[in-house]
């Protein structure tokens, strides 16, 4: 029976030896979320990229000789993937330093020992991971088919939107004596407004 007992807390001792601390734990789930960290980083550096590139394009179209767009356009081109090819390894280099003093301060505060290792056994399962796989190709389904959805739904408040705004921008451009004209037109209406 001692040797029983013995064995027993021999396994007992052995296994908290091999226990992961809650800081283990933590660093565990950064790691596996990893690729994730490094996605946002990347999106942050691509997203004002793609802005400026669909800003050029308007301005290619609009203010740059037709025979010259294209060497202008390749030249943007190549200076925004620049940008993007230098930027994103600074950004995820970032990313991946201050991901343990914010996401994982907040695994650790707000999950248990318990429920950092159910975390980690589902980040490492072949269901997750498969779902990873297929998580692109299903969002990049599900926008492409909202997107044509949208189009009919949006594309007559946008053209709405952007003749509001050509009148602001014809409007701004008329000068003062149309700023003088409008409010010389409000002050009547106010003035009858007093009346009631």
């Amino acid at each position: 029976m001692k040797r029983l007992m013995m064995i027993a807390a021999l396994c007992a001792a052995a296994t908290l030896a091999h226990a992961e601390t809650k800081k283990e734990l933590v660093q565990k789930v950064l790691l596996l979320q990893q690729p994730m960290i490094e996605s946002i980083a990347r999106s942050i550096v691509e997203r004002p990229a793609a802005q400026l590139m669909q800003s050029a394009g308007q301005v290619l179209q609009t203010q740059v000789a037709a025979d010259k767009r294209e060497a202008v356009a390749k030249s943007v081109e190549a200076d925004v993937k620049k940008y993007v090819e230098e930027s994103t390894p600074l950004l995820r280099e970032r990313a991946l330093k201050l991901a343990p003093s914010t996401l994982g301060a907040a695994l650790e505060e707000k999950f248990t020992e318990d429920e950092l290792r159910q975390l980690i056994t589902w980040l490492e399962s072949p269901v997750n991971k498969k779902f990873q796989q297929v998580g692109p190709e299903m969002q990049n389904n599900f926008v492409q088919k909202l997107a044509a959805e949208a189009a009919p739904l949006l594309d007559p408040k946008l053209q709405a939107l952007q003749q509001k705004l050509r009148a602001t921008f014809a409007a701004a451009d008329a000068g003062p004596s149309a700023a003088s004209a409008a409010p010389a037109a409000a002050k009547p209406a106010a003035s009858a407004g007093k009346r009631k």
